[in-house]
């Protein structure tokens, strides 16, 4: 039996706006653009032609996983948030969003999920439930691990091999490459983003790098670890057949990377926003306006 629940005007459309401030919908623009690349590399070597359908599926897959990850995140996480100053005013804590609505905006997304999947490929499809056990994994990793970065970064690998495995059906060295390089570079700058709460998660028994080998630690391993991308997103241009302007692109690359290891340091965490959500969003958008050029300029017709 399903109950119905007649909600005043305006409720829904309210809720809606909260669940979408809940998973931060807007940074999908973090993983997006390297599933674009992925997409539009595969569509370029295999028929050297644009696939809209694709794309389209693709696009609708890749933030919808991505809702299901946040969102079960903020559940899960929603004890430990209240205790956080940071974190305090999530939709959750506060009650702008009941965790009963959370679920509904999860089980949506999830069904979004699996639908473009399917409509991508039986592999897809069958690929999916792996994905989605990736991508949960990091909300408890933080519970069991003080590496919790790098289940995230094994998690962000999925964007990119999906969106590859969408248009050809099959995996290659290319989109492994892809998906080292934006798994390393999320991965190694969660491990920046951390240092912020590194004090907080020890009293709450949040457990990762910062909190249990502190701040410098963390940071000097986010350096070694964005080195690790760079030599990803090198091999990737590689295995793929990408040319000048790829290159170009992944040299202004690493001077953004290098500009946000030097703004941030363990003595002075200020400028983690300004790395995080300005030198990341430059790095996803820049790289992937110069992959696009390159494909273009090499026979990829829209």
């Amino acid at each position: 039996m399903v109950e119905v629940i007649a909600c005043p005007a305006g409720e829904a459309p309210g809720k809606v706006r909260a669940f979408l401030r809940l998973v931060v919908i807007e940074h999908s623009v973090f993983a997006l653009p390297f599933a674009y690349i992925a997409a539009l590399t595969a569509m370029w070597r295999q028929s050297q032609s644009v696939h809209w359908r694709q794309l389209a599926l693709i696009t609708i897959a890749m933030v919808a996983a991505r809702t299901v990850a946040m969102s079960v995140n903020r559940i899960l996480d929603r004890e430990y948030d209240a205790r956080n100053p940071r974190t305090a005013q999530r939709e959750l804590v506060t009650g702008a969003m009941t965790v009963r609505a959370a679920w509904a905006g999860t089980a949506v997304a999830l069904a979004v999920f699996l639908a473009s999947a399917a409509a991508l490929s039986w592999l897809c499809l069958a690929l999916a439930p792996v994905a989605v056990a990736l991508l949960v994994l990091y909300s408890y990793g933080k519970r069991f691990t003080d590496f919790p970065q790098a289940l995230l970064a094994l998690a962000q690998c999925v964007a990119p091999l999906g969106a590859w495995i969408g248009v050809t059906g099959h995996f290659s060295a290319a989109a492994w490459a892809l998906g080292i390089a934006v798994g390393t570079w999320i991965g190694g700058f969660d491990l920046i983003y951390a240092c912020q709460d590194a004090d907080v998660d020890r009293r709450v028994g949040i457990r990762s790098v910062p909190a249990r080998y502190g701040v410098p630690a963390a940071l000097r391993a986010s350096a070694v670890v964005h080195a690790g991308t760079f030599a990803a997103f090198a091999w990737f241009g590689a295995a793929a057949g990408l040319g000048r302007l790829w290159l170009i692109g992944l040299v202004l690359t690493a001077c953004v990377l290098a500009y946000e290891h030097l703004i941030v340091r363990s003595d002075d965490l200020r400028r983690i926003n300004r790395a995080f959500f300005t030198a990341n969003g430059v790095i996803g958008i820049g790289l992937f306006g110069f992959a696009l050029a390159d494909l273009f300029v090499n026979g990829l017709v829209g």
